[in-house]
């Protein structure tokens, strides 16, 4: 019974390899008293980021784009050309861009909404192969969650329409307006306002590492931009190419929609897939056709996201696939659209930030 007993504790051990008892149990409770001070401080800023997400989401994102610019007014200064020019000539370059995407997508998609019900009885006809699934998903729901049998349908009021819009649309304007503003100011004061936040820290050493993170930080932001900017010029070009060549209606607009959202990654190419599936199927009279343009489109992507953008950055400016989809799911979450075109900036932003403070220790080899 003992050999018995022995054997079963045996197997119920855990496989623990050379435990040491602690040198000093207040070192435990100091680490958890750090730990616990610095999640506290993290649950706050999370929380004043939510809450504060109208005023800071346009701030905030006026400030990655002034710094990315940065170095063009440093450029016209040496020139000559007082910045406070060089950023109305920015702003006003990048209002007048905002305004010409606008006014090419606006026709297309006033198209398409008057076109709703054609759409829609073409994309059943198509799709009557998911009819008898959907139906049995639908069985399942009822089963599973069952409504009432007797509804009352209350015919919604146009009031009651435009209310939600105008909700809508006020805060967006007065956030554009003051991106645009905070836009204007920093590019014109960026100089100013970087020698006065060195001049906040005390010691001269605190002041050089700040210059030479906010240098840094300028440098790979507008190194990565540039970079990003031109390979998404070229991928625009391209699915306009190959849209035209499909025969689809309005290639321009497909290269102009993969250029803007391939700045989103993983989002911005499958809202383009997406939009390619629905056109497709609406445009060609058999699925396979219909689904031959979002498969080129998602082979393309796949290339360039894969194979050519990480070789034209190269090892500094790439970062971790799964560091940049938790930061996309993060800020997706706390700032909405606006937060994923803003996750890749800010997470190089908190990537420099963290070599400074934290360099690494590896030994240099030579080369």
């Amino acid at each position: 019974m003992e050999f018995l007993r022995a054997q079963r504790e045996r197997r119920n051990a855990l496989n623990i390899n050379d435990p040491q008892p602690v040198e000093s149990v207040e070192d435990i409770w100091g680490s958890a008293a750090q730990m616990a001070t610095v999640g506290i401080f993290v649950i706050l800023l999370v929380t004043a980021l939510y809450f504060a997400r109208p005023v800071l989401l346009p701030v905030v994102a006026a400030m990655v784009i002034g710094t990315t610019f940065a170095p063009v007014i440093k450029r016209a200064r040496e020139h000559g050309i007082p910045p406070w020019v060089t950023s109305i000539v920015l702003v006003t370059l990048m209002m007048a861009a905002a305004g010409v995407l606008v006014t090419l997508l606006a026709a297309p998609i006033a198209e398409w909404i008057g076109r709703a019900p054609e759409i829609g009885a073409s994309l059943k006809q198509k799709l009557y192969v998911f009819d008898r699934p959907l139906a049995a998903l639908r069985d399942l729901q009822n089963v599973l969650m069952p409504t009432p049998d007797k509804a009352v349908a209350v015919e919604q009021s146009q009031i009651g329409m435009v209310t939600p819009v105008l909700a809508f649309v006020t805060p967006a304007a007065a956030q554009i307006v003051l991106f645009f503003a905070t836009l204007l100011f920093f590019l014109a004061a960026q100089m100013d306002f970087r020698r006065y936040m060195a001049s906040l820290f005390s010691s001269r050493e605190a002041k050089l590492r700040f210059i030479r993170i906010s240098n840094d930080i300028e440098g790979n932001l507008a190194s990565y931009v540039a970079v990003v900017t031109v390979i998404n010029f070229c991928l625009g070009v391209v699915v306009a190419v190959g849209a035209w060549l499909f025969g689809l209606a309005n290639p321009v607009i497909f290269g102009a929609m993969a250029m803007v959202l391939n700045y989103l990654p993983y989002i911005g190419p499958a809202c383009v897939a997406i939009v390619l599936l629905g056109v497709g199927l609406v445009t060609f009279p058999s699925l396979g056709q219909a689904f031959a343009v979002p498969a080129s489109f998602i082979l393309l992507a796949t290339i360039e996201g894969q194979i050519i953008t990480p070789a034209v950055l190269g090892r500094h400016l790439t970062l971790n696939p799964l560091a940049v989809f938790l930061a996309l799911a993060f800020w997706a979450w706390l700032w909405g659209p606006m937060g994923v075109f803003l996750a890749v900036p800010l997470s190089l932003v908190a990537l420099v930030i963290f070599n400074h403070l934290f360099p690494s220790d590896e030994p240099k080899l030579p080369g």
